[in-house]
């Protein structure tokens, strides 16, 4: 009996894969989130309620159920669905470290790139520091948490299945163009540079899994960005940790954010965009024969 049919995928179609995992993942964290925000209003649904879920305790709760949803729901959809094993999603530690090194530091040269270049322009002022040794302890860990999670739907599930049915550059589009999505479902108000800056980082995140298919880079990159930005820096604008600096921001908002931080910025557009092509031909170089120097060439 061929035994090779058992590793073959329940849904031969990688597009079809993600889709019906998106709307999985949709169906049973909105069902998860309705029940608990019904919980806490006492069974007094009120849908103005929802912003509670990303304030104080409240956010800790959230975020626990959509990682353990996450989780689950990317476990049985690469066991039974895909049929391959939860680590070949890329999380294969062994030979990439040193892209796990490169990951952190690309996203934390972008967060102090922008902040040198706001404080150049006279839009930043440091105002305080304050040393919160436990919340600074609690927001890295929350951070790690979402940054898996994220990953673990968007490079390591989304992205993988589209790449086995579209060309690596319009997986990467797609799965970015969701990403970007998500983000701007998550927050009540959002400008044009933050959700363009989403995409960047979509881009970003992606573009290294397309030629390595690991994990290790995006989620190093995206836990350094999200901790610099928000409890290091204090852009975030999230009262619910004590962050590591105090910024003033003030002048023109499409420089200095707004109210949607850095993120909204154009000069954290303008530094992305550029360190995107930079990593863009840095790949091509590694990856693409065609890229190297002939040998015996200068």
């Amino acid at each position: 009996m061929d035994k090779s049919g058992s590793f073959k995928a329940l849904i031969p179609q990688g597009w079809l894969r993600a889709l019906l995992f998106l709307v999985a993942l949709g169906l049973t964290t909105g069902i998860c989130l309705g029940v608990y925000l019904i919980a806490l209003q006492k069974g007094r649904p009120d849908i103005a309620g929802v912003e509670n879920l990303m304030k104080g305790n409240n956010l800790l709760v959230t975020t626990a159920i959509i990682f353990t949803l996450s989780l689950l729901l990317i476990f049985v959809f690469r066991r039974w669905v895909d049929r391959k094993s939860f680590v070949s999603l890329g999380l294969d530690f062994n030979g990439y470290g040193g892209e796990a090194i490169a990951g952190g530091m690309l996203a934390t040269f972008i967060i102090c790139s922008s902040s040198l270049l706001l404080k150049a322009t006279g839009h930043l002022k440091w105002m305080d520091i304050i040393f919160d040794s436990r919340a600074l302890f609690l927001a890295f860990g929350s951070v790690v948490i979402i940054s898996f999670y994220e990953e673990l739907i968007f490079r390591g599930y989304i992205l993988n299945n589209l790449m086995d049915s579209f060309p690596g550059w319009l997986a990467l589009v797609i799965s970015a163009l969701l990403f970007m999505i998500f983000h701007w479902t998550g927050q009540s108000s959002i400008g044009f540079f933050s959700l363009a800056n989403y995409l960047i980082m979509g881009l970003i995140l992606g573009l290294n899994y397309i030629y390595s298919r690991n994990l290790w880079f995006s989620f190093c990159f995206h836990i350094a960005w999200k901790f610099m930005e928000g409890p290091a820096f204090g852009y975030s604008g999230d009262e619910s940790f004590q962050t590591f600096l105090q910024p003033e921001l003030s002048g023109d908002i499409n420089f200095t954010g707004g109210a949607n931080g850095l993120e909204g910025s154009v000069i954290l557009m303008a530094v992305a965009l550029l360190s995107l092509i930079a990593l863009y031909l840095f790949l091509q170089s590694k990856f693409n024969p065609r890229f190297r120097p002939a040998p015996g060439r200068i």
